[in-house]
């Protein structure tokens, strides 16, 4: 039996996704502000985080930012309204592993979550330090240093720099890439890989990350 935390304020729709949840076999806690999730996700530890980005205390973005500083391996799909493709992105590249849109169906959110689940939360099983092109990582400080000056990443752009040096020389796919760094098999539609390495490029400078044409991107040699 998986726990899942619900947060979501509004609620009518809060006791329809603890039905669908809990019917499928899933623990359902539920909360409906920022500091109510927080304290939910602490002491529940879930399995999975369903997150509205409009609460009465706070937006679901500064839950999502604080969860990737204390527990960063969280999956949280992000459930809202707000469809436009920057806010997509920007809540996927904030370490969401999913979007899913207001009004949604209840076979698909069920499924999206079933998935969630079973995908293993991306880890970041690297030596400590990896170094290549003038790129410094620290991964247990999740420090960056780029030509000698610091450089300060979100937590996805920091994933994806990793998984990119730890596999250098070599290039990876796109496919590989939302796998490993996002921890899915598809993209929503928002080209976030690329979204993704466009901000990293204007942070670390163009030369740092090539592109191999109809396979993917490495880091420069």
């Amino acid at each position: 039996m998986n726990s899942i935390v619900v947060v979501e304020d509004e609620p009518v729709l809060a006791r329809l996704l603890d039905r669908i949840l809990s019917g499928a076999g899933h623990t359902v806690t539920l909360a409906g502000t920022v500091v109510g999730a927080l304290a939910a996700i602490r002491t529940v530890d879930p399995e999975l985080i369903l997150l509205d980005l409009i609460l009465p205390d706070g937006r679901g973005e500064e839950v999502l930012a604080e969860l990737m500083r204390f527990r960063p391996s969280s999956r949280v799909v992000v459930l809202s309204s707000m469809t436009q493709v920057t806010t997509r992105v920007g809540v996927l590249e904030g370490g969401a592993v999913d979007f899913l849109a207001k009004p949604f169906d209840n076979a698909e959110l069920l499924a999206r979550v079933n998935a969630r689940i079973r995908t293993p939360a991306p880890s970041l099983a690297v030596p400590r330090y990896l170094r290549r092109a003038g790129v410094e990582i620290d991964v247990q400080q999740r420090e960056l240093v780029v030509d000698g000056r610091r450089v300060s990443l979100t937590q996805r752009e920091f994933v994806l720099l990793t998984h990119l040096l730890q596999r250098a020389p070599e290039t990876c796919t796109r496919a590989e890439l939302l796998e490993r760094v996002w921890g899915t098999r598809y993209d929503t539609g928002t080209n976030v890989v690329d979204v993704c390495v466009r901000r990293l490029r204007s942070k670390l400078t163009n030369d740092k990350i090539e592109t191999v044409r109809n396979v993917g991107y490495r880091i420069a040699t």
